[in-house]
């Protein structure tokens, strides 16, 4: 007879143990259809919309990443997946190999450097946001952009190993060209892009630019903060315009840097399925035994900010444990002013299961509950808008005061409004084309577990 079975995982140690459901026995032993089957019984069960999944054999499928595309509820979902065990530890981990470089096409047509990261091979040739990319091995960008031509572009950026080298040609902001050869290399993400101090007519204000919610993260977090506390900020503008998400301990560490509240404090609630709910409710023993979180309070940190107002620099991109920090912070400061587009819509976060019996393992992450503030309020899968809508200014650094998005939030912190015309230059989203893995984009998870048959 199969069971489930569920446990917590400590960073890489895994300790097994088996709760007590029964699920249908495996007729056919293939690896996959094991692993198809684990995944559809652990759907059946903790997935937040359980009762929409479809009847299925989980043996008509190839794998389950195949499967997971049949489960997923359309209306709503569009995050749960499966991954690499491996390669899922390493986008937790912040472990990337590449050129640590994400492209965009502006509003004249022209490839530019998006963002990049410090520790990039680019990085040390003076290359930075703004930049443009007149050519990629001898081939022209702008049409494999304009043309949304993704396998063009993967063909020529080439895979994710170490040892690939690329030819870019470069067109400086001082107008020259520059032709920059560049090997791949294995380096682990910074998280903080840019954190820095403004002497604005209303005072110290703060500017951190944050693009993932990793295992690194914490550190950098508290090297920023404590810039802040000692320079005593009183207002922060936030960029999260690419953060798409990733791990809630970090979202409550960057909250509570932010707010100052006390542990004592109501972060969030996470609601799960009925099922799930129960159990958490008559079980007393399920919570310990899965260490589910179904409260989440404020960290005590080193350097809290006593601030007067957060601004946020937003994007369609800005997502669930980005989402998170804004919604679980609104009832607590009395000025929150978004300043871009919409941001992603992702009120939902994911626990994330380990199916070890293959090699390399999978990673099974499904949505699994919804997310509220101290409110109760989490309804917002059609987004956040903005409170000023300007466009994502690609052809300037971070940290340029004339880029439009810092521009505006700028204004907004020494005037306590914004301007009077209309939205700032927003004439449509940026077309994007970066390297890094999409696994962790909209992922909002609180632990790990193992899932296995026996």
């Amino acid at each position: 007879m199969n069971k489930i079975c569920l446990s917590a995982i400590i960073i890489l140690l895994i300790t097994l143990s088996c709760k007590k459901e029964d699920i249908t026995p495996v007729t056919n032993t293939s690896t996959e259809t094991e692993a198809n089957e684990a995944l559809y019984q652990l759907m059946n069960e903790w997935y937040l919309w359980y009762n929409y999944l479809p009847v299925v054999n989980p043996a008509d499928y190839k794998d389950p990443y195949e499967l997971m595309d049949a489960l997923r509820y359309k209306k709503y979902d569009r995050w749960s997946f499966v991954a690499d065990y491996n390669e899922f530890r390493a986008s937790e981990q912040g472990t990337f190999v590449g050129h640590g470089i994400r492209m965009g096409l502006d509003d004249s047509k022209k490839v530019r450097i998006v963002m990049i990261y410090k520790r990039s091979p680019l990085y040390v040739y003076g290359v930075r946001r703004g930049w443009i990319i007149k050519k990629l091995n001898d081939v022209d960008l702008d049409s494999v952009f304009l043309s949304g031509d993704a396998a063009t572009y993967n063909q020529l950026i080439g895979p994710a190993l170490e040892g690939i080298t690329n030819k870019f040609l470069f067109e400086t902001p001082e107008g020259k060209d520059s032709t920059i050869v560049t090997t791949k290399a294995k380096f682990t993400l910074n998280s903080v892009l840019l954190d820095t101090i403004y002497n604005l007519s209303s005072g110290k204000t703060g500017y951190l630019v944050f693009n993932e919610f990793i295992e690194p993260s914490p550190e950098e977090l508290k090297s920023s903060f404590q810039k802040f506390k000692q320079n005593e900020v009183k207002d922060l503008i936030l960029d999260l315009r690419y953060n798409t998400g990733g791990i809630l301990d970090v979202a409550t560490e960057l909250a509570s840097y932010i707010s100052g509240q006390s542990k004592s404090n109501l972060f969030l609630r996470l609601t799960y399925n009925d099922i799930i709910s129960a159990k958490l409710l008559k079980d007393t023993t399920f919570k310990k035994e899965y260490e589910l979180e179904d409260t989440i309070y404020f960290k005590n940190t080193l350097y809290p900010i006593n601030l007067n107002r957060l601004i946020v620099i937003c994007t369609y991109e800005t997502a669930s444990a980005s989402e998170a920090v804004i919604n679980g912070l609104k009832p607590y400061l009395n000025n929150i002013v978004l300043v871009g587009d919409t941001t992603n819509g992702k009120p939902t976060g994911m626990n994330v299961f380990i199916y070890p019996n293959r090699s390399p393992k999978y990673v099974y992450a499904p949505v699994t509950f919804k997310i509220v503030n101290k409110n109760n309020y989490g309804d917002f899968f059609g987004g956040m808008p903005p409170d000023r809508r300007v466009a994502d200014d690609i052809t300037h650094d971070f940290g340029d005061k004339n880029e439009l998005c810092l521009k505006a939030a700028i204004y907004y912190v020494e005037n306590g409004s914004f301007e009077v015309k209309g939205e700032q230059g927003f004439a449509g989203r940026v077309r994007y084309f970066g390297e890094k893995p999409g696994m962790m984009n909209n992922t909002y998870y609180i632990d790990s577990h193992s899932l296995t048959g026996k």
